[in-house]
C-alpha cells in the first residue's frame, strides 16, 4: 500500500468532532445540536464522542478549554510589548475582543453558549482558559494600581469585573444585533468606551494623589 504524501494531514477523530461541534454550537445551539449530528458531520461514531469527551457537556468544556487555550497564548505573546500596566490591560481586553469580532462563531461560543448550566450541573462551570484570562487581567489592575494607573483605593477584582463585563456585553450587544439584521455600534466602540473606563479609573488615583 503507497504511503500517504507528506504535505497531507489526516485531523484525528478528536478533532474533527471539535470543529464539527464548534460550527454547530454556533448556528445551531448547543441545545438544539444533537450528538449524532455532531458525529455525523465530523464522520465519525457517537461512541468516539462519548470516548473522547463522555457526552456533549464535556465536548462543549473540551472546546472552550482549546479556544481559550489559544487566545491566552496569544495575549501573552502581545503582552510582550507593552511597558505600561495600563496600555497592557487595555490590549489584552482587545486582543481578545478582536478576535470574537473577526470569528462570529467563536464570539457566540464564548458569549452567548459558555455562560449557562448544562444538565444537572449545579453551578455554571467555567473553562480553565477563561479563569487565566481573569487571572492575568487581575495581575494587570494591580501593577496599574501599583503605578497610580488605576485607583488603589479600588478593589482589584472589583475593576476586573467591570472592566471583562463591559467588554464581554458590548461583544454580545453587537453579535446580537447584528443577528437581528440591525446595525450595531462600531467594534471600536469596544476600545474606546474601555479606554474611558480606565481613565476614571486613572481619575481617581491622580485626586487621592493630590488629596
Amino acid at each position: 500500500m503507497p504511503s500517504r504524501p507528506p504535505d497531507v494531514v489526516v485531523s484525528s477523530s478528536r478533532d474533527r468532532l471539535l470543529q464539527a461541534a464548534r460550527r454547530l454550537f454556533a448556528a445551531k445551539g448547543y441545545e438544539q445540536t444533537a450528538t449524532s449530528a455532531i458525529a455525523r458531520a465530523a464522520g465519525t461514531s457517537e461512541s468516539q464522542l462519548m470516548r473522547y469527551f463522555g457526552g456533549k457537556a464535556g465536548l462543549l468544556h473540551a472546546l472552550l478549554d482549546d479556544e481559550w487555550s489559544e487566545l491566552n497564548r496569544r495575549v501573552k505573546r502581545v503582552l510582550q510589548t507593552e511597558a505600561s500596566a495600563r496600555d497592557a490591560l487595555l490590549l489584552a481586553i482587545q486582543t481578545i475582543t478582536t478576535a470574537l469580532e473577526r470569528d462570529p462563531d467563536l464570539g457566540t461560543l464564548f458569549v452567548l453558549e459558555g455562560r449557562r448550566l448544562r444538565g444537572g450541573e449545579p453551578r455554571v462551570r467555567l473553562s480553565s482558559g477563561l479563569v487565566t484570562f481573569g487571572d492575568t487581567v487581575r495581575g494587570l489592575v494591580r501593577k496599574a494600581q501599583a503605578a497610580g494607573e488605576i485607583d488603589p483605593g479600588l478593589d482589584a477584582g472589583a475593576v476586573t469585573s467591570s472592566v471583562l463585563g463591559a467588554a464581554e456585553a458590548m461583544v454580545r450587544d453587537r453579535l446580537l444585533t447584528k443577528a437581528a439584521g440591525k446595525r450595531p455600534f462600531g467594534k471600536a466602540e469596544i476600545r474606546r468606551t474601555i479606554n474611558a473606563m480606565l481613565s476614571g479609573f486613572q481619575n481617581l488615583a491622580k485626586r487621592r494623589t493630590a488629596g
